[in-house]
């Protein structure tokens, strides 16, 4: 980043919070709340071009607004809202959106933006003896004295951050600090949770973490329909008739199954919000996916790649571990008959696996672990869908085609959890199809695979044994042919609302304490996954539930 003219707005960002700087500059991550919107309103009017900006030699200045100058010298470039000029001397008014400090003083941060303003500005020629920064809560004006020691610390400030922009890895978080509370990046810095893995603090974290993201997925099955956009809305049609509409700021990723039509225009208004699109097969098997722009986390991938390259480095180990233990627990959780040897293998299973020294071993530990838990699945299914229960013990775990209904319902969800996965990974600016534990394959989501691992028995298995024990899926909503079973239409539905109930369910993180949603949790994973990637924190911890 050291050629980068570095925006004086980013300035402000590292005096608040290095961290912070580095993700919005280095890593280009962003993420909006509502402090960041109410930023934006404030900033309406001084947005908008307006008033001629001559330069010292050329003219007088009286008054411009939104003036982009840029200083080779400081290399910096700034956008000023406002400046004023008068008596051959101007003033650049830069315009917040809170409060100054309770003594009327600015905020370091603001104020040395608003050196660094007045420092463009002089490096133009332009005479200028103060700067002024425009709080719009209290709707008031904060003078900035330019002293020499003002200026020379903002110069320092300058060089401070591209320092830090030309690290291969961003600052560790701050230490229970009140300005991580309304950050809008909270969510991608995941502060406590970092300092919590590398015992930065005693506390337990904090719930710093979104309860869970407003936008959920759009599904969309009917054969023959058509998703069209208009003011801002999905719409699904069929034949011409309406027959559903979501409003792309509710989205947050877009499935479409089977021979379901998308238009141009809906496909740009989701990639200019950056929502995923996804193709499924009538079955749920994925096909394909489609974003906007690529991550710009490039860093990210580049670590990625790398880890990649050398087998995992522990991380496929963590992740196998936590898929056996979880499907031990659901085991032991929901068993109707005596699983006791089970379990005992299950647990030295996962031990094993953490321990496994090359990837042939690990590969081995996991195939004995899902036999193992196959072989038991039927006895959590109670005796009301005793037949398919029956059924799949005879004929065992096996994917493409289905040939019975609990293999079925088992592979449409974990098509959908990989879809999500996909999903996720993109947010996180993961690479799909570099995975660490699943080899490359063309057209094979080996990362979302990856980390759908802990959660097959999390997510998917138990929406399976929800579906059958509660009566919601029963024998009649498969269709049998040629050996092959699939689900019905509505059948497919009331599979997809089960899982959308699963993502919302609350649990107690088990590492962090606080309550999450399984939605929320798989992001959180992600996350830190990648931070671990790129060498913020030692080692993956995969979630597993007691």
């Amino acid at each position: 980043m050291s050629g980068d003219l570095l925006p004086a707005r980013m300035v402000n960002e590292y005096v608040y919070c290095p961290r912070l700087f580095y993700l919005e500059w280095v890593e280009v991550r962003f993420a909006d709340n509502d402090d960041t919107r109410l930023g934006r309103n404030v900033h309406r009017k001084v947005d908008s071009e307006s008033g001629a900006a001559p330069l010292p030699d050329e003219a007088d200045l009286r008054a411009a607004r939104s003036v982009t100058l840029s200083s080779e010298r400081l290399g910096v470039i700034a956008k000023l809202d406002l400046i004023e000029g008068d008596a051959g001397k101007v003033v650049p008014v830069d315009y917040k959106k809170g409060s100054p400090q309770e003594d009327g003083a600015p905020w370091p941060s603001d104020e040395v933006q608003a050196c660094l303003q007045a420092l463009v500005l002089l490096d133009h020629g332009y005479a200028c003896d103060h700067a002024e920064l425009y709080y719009a809560t209290p709707r008031r004006r904060v003078r900035v004295e330019l002293t020499d020691e003002a200026l020379s610390r903002t110069r320092g400030l300058v060089a401070e951050a591209r320092g830090v922009a030309d690290r291969t890895t961003a600052p560790l978080p701050l230490v229970d600090s009140p300005k991580c509370v309304r950050c809008s990046l909270v969510g991608l810095c995941l502060p406590d949770e970092t300092n919590a893995i590398l015992q930065r603090r005693e506390q337990p974290p904090r719930r710093l973490v979104p309860r869970d993201p407003d936008q959920r997925p759009v599904y969309v099955s009917e054969a023959g329909a058509f998703v069209g956009v208009r003011s801002g809305r999905l719409e699904v049609t069929k034949d011409k008739q309406k027959i559903a509409t979501f409003r792309l700021i509710d989205t947050s990723q877009l499935a479409v199954f089977g021979r379901v039509q998308i238009s141009t225009q809906a496909l740009q208004a989701c990639f200019a919000r950056e929502i995923p699109v996804l193709w499924l097969s009538a079955g749920g098997w994925l096909n394909g996916f489609a974003q906007g722009q690529p991550p710009k986390y490039v860093e990210l991938r580049r670590r990625q790649t790398a880890v990649h390259a050398q087998g995992g480095a522990g991380i496929a180990q963590q992740m196998i571990a936590g898929k056996i233990l979880n499907s031990r627990t659901l085991l032991r959780r929901n068993a109707r008959g005596d699983v006791t040897k089970q379990l005992q293998s299950l647990k030295q299973l996962a031990d094993q696996a953490r321990s496994a020294d090359n990837f042939s071993t690990l590969l081995g530990i996991e195939g004995t672990a899902a036999r193992l838990y196959f072989t038991a699945l039927p006895s959590v299914i109670n005796d009301e869908s005793a037949n398919v229960a029956a059924e799949f013990s005879e004929l065992g775990r096996n994917r493409r085609p289905p040939p019975d209904p609990l293999n079925a319902l088992l592979s449409f969800c974990y098509s959908m959890l990989t879809k999500d996965l996909v999903a996720i990974t993109l947010g996180v600016g993961l690479d799909p199809y570099l995975g660490i534990y699943h080899r490359s394959r063309y057209g094979r989501p080996a990362m979302a695979l990856d980390l759908a691992e802990e959660f097959r028995s999390l997510v998917a298995d138990s929406v399976v044994v929800g579906l059958l024990n509660n009566g919601e899926v029963t024998s009649s909503d498969f269709l049998r042919r040629a050996g092959a079973v699939s689900l019905t239409d509505d059948a497919r539905r009331t599979v997809l609302r089960a899982y959308e109930r699963r993502l919302e369910t609350e649990i107690r993180h088990p590492v962090f304490g606080y309550r999450i949603t399984y939605r929320r949790v798989m992001d959180v994973q992600a996350r830190l996954l990648a931070a671990v990637l790129v060498g913020e924190i030692p080692e993956y911890t995969p979630m597993i539930t007691r």
